[in-house]
């Protein structure tokens, strides 16, 4: 394991990453490559630290939909008990028949009654069908006003619609090497303006013989652009400034390197800052790597074309 004395005096330290420096205390990456912190908390009930309206908005597309799906399908289904269990006489215009006929029947009825839409074909006209009715109908108003704030919420949250290399490369840069890695906007209309970046490393090192994790700020070829129509190579020069300066591919493991990313910048689409996070863990870093280049000339000569399923493409070099 490195000790802290092999790094060099002049990096520049970071205690405000945030994240601890006892390593019993630290399992596995401390950001995961989605940008989400890689923690679970516990200590207090789970109904207290549980946000419905804030997992929602996080959901992947395909969960919502089935949530939504299934909250509508569940509670259609337990309104149709409660109309079986007062007893179907108290609806008119069902038609006869077997049981499963008369239960669809309420059950196509309730989902009338919750939506609102109520076609007229079957109606409540006992007191205890009616009151049911009422209180399902005041349910599908509540129901659609907060599915109708979650769909807006989700529409209308800035994204920053980022896509990152799977991997960070050590690669030849100028007279010596850097460690490099790259990302892009994958959405056509969504082209972030005044770009900032920030990349921390933290770093396992041996401190009077104890080991504990280290964060250092790590200098890069440029910090900022205007504009980011295309990728962006994000390149961290290893030199005698820089804590990997020496390090090998088993020092890099040895140390359990992990790089936090962070990034920000103006999207015209939203008219709001975004920022998103992501990580690379010592065995997602690659020696003696170089990108192959995601963009060419189209063939009538007059657009750029960046190609995006280029952008984990890499190849093996001697340097």
């Amino acid at each position: 394991m490195p000790s802290h004395k092999n790094i060099n005096p002049f990096s520049k330290q970071n205690n405000d990453t945030g994240f601890a420096s006892n390593t019993s205390e630290i399992g596995g990456r401390f950001i995961n490559k989605d940008g989400s912190y890689n923690l679970v908390k516990e200590g207090m009930p789970f109904f207290k630290r549980f946000s419905l309206f804030q997992d929602m908005l996080n959901l992947p597309l395909w969960k919502f939909i089935t949530v939504i799906f299934l909250f509508y399908l569940v509670i259609n289904i337990l309104f149709t008990l409660i109309y079986l269990l007062i007893g179907p006489q108290q609806l008119e215009g069902m038609i006869k028949g077997s049981s499963w006929k008369i239960a669809r029947e309420v059950f196509y009825f309730s989902t009338q009654t919750l939506t609102t839409v109520g076609y007229g074909h079957v109606n409540p006209v006992g007191d205890g069908a009616n009151i049911v009715a009422a209180v399902e109908a005041l349910t599908g108003f509540l129901s659609l006003a907060i599915a109708t704030g979650l769909i807006y919420g989700r529409f209308s949250k800035p994204r920053s619609y980022l896509m990152f290399s799977d991997h960070a490369l050590i690669s030849p840069y100028k007279d010596g090497k850097g460690l490099m890695f790259r990302f892009a906007a994958f959405k056509d209309k969504h082209a972030l303006t005044d770009l900032d970046i920030r990349v921390n490393t933290g770093l396992l090192l041996l401190e009077n013989e104890t080991p504990v994790y280290k964060y250092f700020s790590l200098a890069l070829e440029r910090t900022r652009v205007e504009s980011m129509p295309m990728s962006w190579t994000v390149v961290h020069p290893i030199n005698e400034d820089s804590p990997f300066n020496g390090f090998t591919e088993e020092d890099i493991r040895t140390a359990d390197v992990e790089l936090y990313v962070m990034l920000r910048g103006f999207d015209d689409v939203f008219s709001n800052y975004v920022q998103q996070r992501t990580s690379y863990t010592f065995n997602e870093i690659l020696f003696n790597r170089k990108f192959i280049p995601m963009f060419r000339e189209s063939d009538d000569g007059k657009t750029t074309i960046l190609e995006l399923h280029k952008l984990n493409l890499h190849k093996e070099i001697d340097f």
